[in-house]
């Protein structure tokens, strides 16, 4: 039987940096959820400064192909002008990872969570942003 994985998935999902809430020293700009209603999902929050990503955190319930594309979307953007962000492409990325086409539909979630981050952080509001007590609840900052 073959790896259902590719090595660079193993690599991302066993190691993930971004994972979890953002470092200390950050205060959270903006917040984005995406879910498909069937227990996969992702958060991103970033940190973002003139325009520019900061740092970013992602909290995922999914397999370890969106463990692995959520981690990769932090590294590629962080130090990316905010709008970067809304340019995100998925078939690269399915390519890249090795996704089975069978599971687009989750890093499709990824997508959506970064063009709502992207639109947040520009001010183009798509959703409610955290207020400072929401941030102190889901953040601790």
């Amino acid at each position: 039987m073959s790896d259902p994985y590719a090595a660079v998935v193993r690599r991302l999902f066993a190691n993930p940096a971004h994972a979890g809430d953002l470092p200390p020293g950050y205060a959270v700009a903006a917040v984005a959820d995406a879910g498909d209603g069937r227990g996969f999902s992702v958060r991103l929050a970033a940190a973002a400064e003139r325009g520019i990503v900061q740092k970013l955190a992602f909290r995922a319930f999914g397999c370890p192909h969106l463990i692995a594309a959520a981690e990769t979307a932090c590294e590629e953007y962080e130090g990316r002008p905010v709008a970067a962000l809304a340019s995100f492409a998925v078939p690269p990325l399915l390519e890249r990872l090795a996704v089975p086409v069978e599971k687009t539909g989750r890093i499709l979630l990824l997508e959506d969570a970064l063009r709502t981050l992207a639109g947040r952080l520009a001010g183009n509001e798509t959703g409610p942003h955290l207020t400072k007590k929401d941030r102190t609840r889901e953040y601790g900052d």
